[in-house]
C-alpha cells in the first residue's frame, strides 16, 4: 500500500506552453474579489463609505486594531496611505486620532458615535453580498469551498519551498 502524496509536493496544474491567465485560480479569485468589492461599495454608497474606508473602519469597530500602526499592518497599508485614509475618515466625523499619554509615538484611533453607527451596518452588507454570490451552493459545497481556499492560503503562507520527491 502506497502512502498518499505529500500535500507540499509541487502541483503541475499549469504548463507554460498553454498557460491562459483567465483560466488560472489566481485570476478567478481576483475577479471574484473585484466583483464583490464593487457590490459592497455599491451597497455602502448611501453611507458614503468607499471600499478603502469601510475595511479599516470595520477593523477598528471589531477590535482588530486600535492604533495607527496596528491598522496599517492589518490593512496592509503603508504609513502614508493610512494617514490619508484616516484623514478622510476624520473629515467624515467617523473617527479621531488620540496620541497616547504613555508613549507619544503611539497614536490611538477612536471611533466616534457616527463611526460606530456606520460600522454596525457593515456586517449586514457583507453578509448580503457574499450570500448573493454563493447562491445555489449547498452547505456542504460552501464548507468544501472554504476548506479548499484555506488550503491555498496555507500553501501561500507556508514560506517553505515545496518538497521534491
Amino acid at each position: 500500500m502506497t502512502a498518499p502524496p505529500s500535500p507540499r509536493l509541487p502541483a503541475t496544474f499549469y504548463q507554460a506552453e498553454n498557460y491562459r491567465p483567465e483560466e488560472s485560480v489566481g485570476y478567478l479569485m481576483r475577479q471574484i474579489l473585484n466583483v464583490v468589492a464593487q457590490e459592497i461599495e455599491r451597497q455602502l454608497a448611501p453611507t458614503d463609505l468607499t471600499n478603502a474606508q469601510w475595511i479599516p473602519l470595520f477593523k477598528l469597530f471589531s477590535g482588530q486594531a486600535s492604533t495607527v500602526a496596528e491598522l496599517a499592518r492589518c490593512c496592509h497599508l503603508d504609513a502614508g496611505s493610512t494617514t490619508r485614509m484616516l484623514d478622510r475618515l476624520e473629515a467624515k466625523g467617523l473617527c479621531q486620532r488620540v496620541r497616547s499619554a504613555q508613549d507619544r509615538r503611539v497614536v490611538h484611533i477612536e471611533l466616534t458615535a457616527a463611526g460606530v453607527q456606520a460600522a454596525q451596518g457593515i456586517p449586514a452588507v457583507l453578509s448580503n453580498v457574499q450570500n448573493t454570490h454563493l447562491a445555489g451552493f449547498t452547505h456542504e459545497e460552501f464548507n468544501t469551498l472554504k476548506s479548499y481556499l484555506r488550503r491555498i492560503l496555507d500553501n501561500a503562507q507556508s514560506g517553505a519551498p515545496p518538497s521534491t520527491p
